[in-house]
């Protein structure tokens, strides 16, 4: 289940908290510094469109953290995601990107998702593939080198 991230959730995590009445995994969601870059890059989208981030919740436990980077283009958004290393391998992801798919679905405003992996992300190509995402192409980026791009179409139309 995806709940949409506020800024006292990311105060929490960054502090070490558990938002909410949720607990957090036994092994970190992501080190301070990415939680905090994350932190910073939802308190600027979530000015302009929210949701800007989702907490990724299973069993009561904040699992993991899904948002989107950046503003949509023409009805586009790119989203990522991240879960804690304790809970890889038990669908969490897949059921949370299945989750942002139906929240796109509905929301008028997104024609389509996208996102990106490594090229060996296998796990992460896996979740995209079962949630109907499509290849589209491959990129270097600045930061992680060769990526591949994927796409899911929402079937909203812009108005």
């Amino acid at each position: 289940m995806i709940l949409e991230a506020t800024a006292q959730d990311f105060s929490d995590l960054i502090a070490g908290r558990a938002p909410r009445d949720l607990n957090l995994p036994d092994s970190p969601l992501a080190d301070g510094d990415v939680l905090q870059m994350i932190s910073d890059l939802f308190h600027t989208l979530a000015v302009d469109f929210t949701p800007a981030a989702w907490l990724v919740v299973e069993h009561g436990e904040v699992a993991g953290l899904c948002l989107i980077k950046g503003l949509p283009d023409d009805g586009a958004i790119d989203i990522a995601y991240g879960i804690a290393p304790t809970r890889w391998n038990r669908g969490i992801v897949s059921r949370a990107v299945a989750d942002v798919i139906a929240w796109a679905r509905a929301d008028g405003r997104v024609t389509c998702l996208t996102a990106e992996t490594l090229p060996d992300g296998w796990a992460s190509q896996r979740v995209l593939e079962r949630n109907g995402f499509v290849r589209t192409g491959e990129r270097i980026d600045d930061e992680d080198g060769l990526v591949i791009g994927w796409r899911c179409e929402t079937g909203a139309h812009r108005v």
